[in-house]
């Protein structure tokens, strides 16, 4: 069995987060474990010296953990600057939010150039490497350029933009070029993948036939959809013991019989937060029968402290609930509980299954894994409702939820009482829906759809093929 090396931009450590790690390190901690492998990347330390001479490396549960903190330069340049302040507010479409420096897109490849090089004595004959989001785009091609010559592939958890919102990305030619080193290149949803076959035929990149892209430069590659699944099991007993927690027993105690509404997203521009309170003050206002009768939990840890435009997006929520509430709480019911911190996976996931309502609206999203959490941790027998942006992700797979237009606020306030209304023989039909999809594909089926599509790709670099046949 070939060993699995992982790449990614934070690495998910063991002990941390008091063992209630999910998303990416559930998917690929069993695969890491069957095969010996490596995780590597950045271990979150910022200092002021360049990035440490050798990666601290260490081992536990059969994983070998790489890990290298960054400069005070490269955290800036690479990662405060071109990561968050130009490809993430562009692959989801906020382009009045990008902030281009030339620094930054140097800093970008710099940093990109020497992980690899720090990785690159770790790495031993027949590794297959799976390289992780935005931040690395480049990272196969520099692993290339240090003669790295298995197979290397490549997963963007994040939408890719449309070509006309691309070309706003100093660059991009340059990054779509470095792409051509991966042997598979994988997205969330085939409208990310048409996205990125348009960007190569349009730019001049790359000549695409089917799902097999071909470059000037003679190599070859393939391009997959493998939307991220979770763990449904995992999550339903987590879930169950959330719900018997001590927080869970207390959220469920001090909402009186109402019916909980809840969200769940980091604090982000892009996940919609300011639409969807108007859309909630939309149904107190358009609804009076759902006064006193629902209350309404956001949960949004901060993220980002250092970017103005997150700073920015946390006092306009302040201010949004400040105003709810004052409009239309009475003196023993609240109807916005906006928290602005972080809990446990477990503590989150217990109160996701004692909500009647998800709400998951996010402007963007390449997934979205709340909204797929929300409806594994639900009883099956009387199941919650998900309103569900139709521009996440997972709406593509999650097509039994309320779909709403998370720009249309009015849409969104019709979902929600749509939501509410909703008759527990509707509830528990769609919910079956869903739960077909998420076990059909779930996170261990998602990562062994893409190494088993990766191995077929062959141990090789993107193979060559004759100069005559690079053009249709």
């Amino acid at each position: 069995m070939s060993r699995l090396v992982v790449v990614s931009n934070r690495v998910a450590l063991p002990g941390k987060g008091g063992g209630s790690q999910g998303g990416l390190a559930v998917g690929l901690l069993g695969a890491l474990r069957e095969s010996g492998g490596l995780w590597f990347g950045w271990d979150g330390t910022v200092g002021h010296a360049s990035v440490a001479a050798e990666p601290h490396v260490f081992k536990d549960s059969g994983v070998t953990y790489a890990t290298l903190g960054l400069s005070a330069t490269d955290y800036q340049d690479y990662y405060a600057g071109f990561a968050n302040r130009m490809l993430w507010p562009l692959f989801h479409y906020r382009l009045n939010f990008i902030r281009s420096r030339r620094r930054d897109l140097e800093g970008y490849w710099r940093v990109n150039r020497l992980f690899a090089r720090k990785l690159l004595p770790l790495l031993k004959s027949g590794d297959i490497t799976w390289v992780h989001d935005y931040h690395l785009m480049p990272f196969g091609e520099a692993l290339r350029e240090a003669g790295v010559d298995g197979s290397i592939g490549f997963f963007l958890h994040i939408p890719f933009p449309a070509w006309d919102v691309l070309r706003a990305l100093p660059g991009h030619q340059a990054i779509l070029h470095a792409l051509s080193a991966y042997n598979l290149v994988g997205f969330q949803s085939d409208i990310d993948r048409q996205n990125y076959l348009e960007c190569l035929r349009l730019s001049g990149v790359a000549d695409v036939r089917g799902d097999e892209v071909i470059y000037p430069n003679g190599r070859s590659n393939r391009v997959g959809v493998f939307p991220i699944g979770v763990d449904v099991e995992d999550v339903a007993r987590v879930a169950g013991e959330g719900r018997a927690s001590m927080p869970g027993q207390r959220l469920r105690n001090s909402l009186g019989g109402r019916r909980l509404i809840i969200g769940v997203d980091r604090l982000d521009y892009s996940k919609g937060l300011p639409e969807r309170f108007d859309a909630y003050e939309g149904l107190l206002e358009r609804y009076p029968a759902r006064r006193r009768d629902v209350t309404f939990l956001q949960i949004a840890p901060p993220s980002r402290t250092d970017v103005p435009e997150y700073r920015e997006i946390r006092q306009i929520l302040e201010g949004a609930a400040g105003h709810i509430n004052g409009r239309f709480a009475e003196y023993d019911w609240v109807p916005l509980r906006y928290l602005n911190k972080g809990f446990r996976r477990l503590t989150i996931l217990g109160f996701l299954s004692v909500s009647d309502v998800g709400l998951v609206t996010p402007m963007r999203d390449g997934m979205n894994l709340v909204a797929k959490e929300f409806v594994a941790s639900q009883n099956a027998e009387n199941p919650g409702a998900l309103v569900l942006s139709y521009l996440a992700g997972a709406a593509q797979e999650l097509s039994s939820a309320v779909l709403v237009n998370p720009y249309d606020i009015d849409d969104v306030t019709e979902g929600l009482e749509r939501a509410l209304a909703m008759p527990r023989s509707e509830r528990q039909e769609r919910w079956h829906h869903m739960m077909s999809v998420l076990r059909r594909y779930d996170i261990h089926a998602w990562r062994a759809s893409f190494i088993d599509a990766l191995g077929q790709r062959g141990g090789a670099a993107p193979k060559r093929i004759p100069t005559d046949a690079t053009t249709l």
